[in-house]
């Protein structure tokens, strides 16, 4: 059994609670307070960001989400101006958010029926996150594909290769590389059931985030990425 030192212990439950309330603040704000988003997918990235970007998710949603909703412009008008990094760091979100419900629902089920490859956790986890990333990002496109039969599913599949795997991909290997380094030299056999695992999963969310937006970048730059997504024009 691992031995957590209480500092750690106290900081990841802090960190924990950070989080969830700043997921709340934003799940009410657009389903309770009425301010929805033009682009569906965002009632779902926002939340999704905050889960581990917290305060700083919640932020950039009330400069950048909020004034997208019909409610607010009804109130306001014209939204404000914004950053001329929002359309990128929104698109990394958007990316971002596969991982994370990728990461959501790999670790229970890895966990849960108890999945080891190599004598390890670890490595099932590796695989259901990047597997279910991918099948996250594919459903996103394919809900805003119109329907088109079974042709829909093959469009939101070549939008996905082409808009989103590279973002993944290094979005998913910095993960693994933090996930990797703390099972391995600090953290081995940590579960589920510590408040430890969910920062170091929380840690790696942001590294991931950080790696993802220069590919980001790029694919906009080269007109890959073209779609607002509820981005501040």
């Amino acid at each position: 059994m691992i031995v957590q030192p209480t500092w750690l212990v106290m900081l990841s439950w802090a960190a924990l609670f950070v989080v969830l309330a700043s997921t709340v603040v934003v799940v009410v704000d657009q389903f309770v307070l009425g301010y929805r988003q033009p682009a569906k997918i965002m009632e779902i990235v926002w939340p999704a960001t905050a889960l581990y970007l917290g305060p700083a998710a919640v932020l950039t949603y009330r400069q950048w989400g909020r004034p997208q909703s019909p409610r607010w412009l009804d109130r306001h008008g014209n939204p404000p101006r914004t950053s001329r990094h929002a359309h990128t760091i929104i698109q990394t979100y958007h990316c971002a958010t596969h991982c994370t419900l990728g990461v959501l629902i790999a670790t229970p089920i890895t966990y849960g029926i108890g999945l080891e490859l190599f004598g390890s956790t670890l490595w099932p986890e590796v695989v259901g996150d990047y597997v279910g990333a991918v099948a996250v990002g594919v459903a996103f496109r394919y809900s805003t594909e119109a329907p088109t039969g079974g042709r829909r599913v093959w469009a939101a599949m070549r939008k996905f290769i082409r808009g989103d795997l590279l973002t993944v991909s290094v979005f998913e290997l910095a993960l693994v590389g933090w996930l990797t380094l703390m099972h391995l030299h600090f953290f081995h056999g940590l579960l589920p059931s510590s408040p430890v695992f969910w920062l170091i999963i929380q840690v790696g969310l942001i590294l991931g985030f950080f790696a993802a937006w220069p590919p980001t970048l790029l694919l906009i730059r080269r007109g890959v990425k073209t779609e607002s997504l509820g981005t501040p024009q």
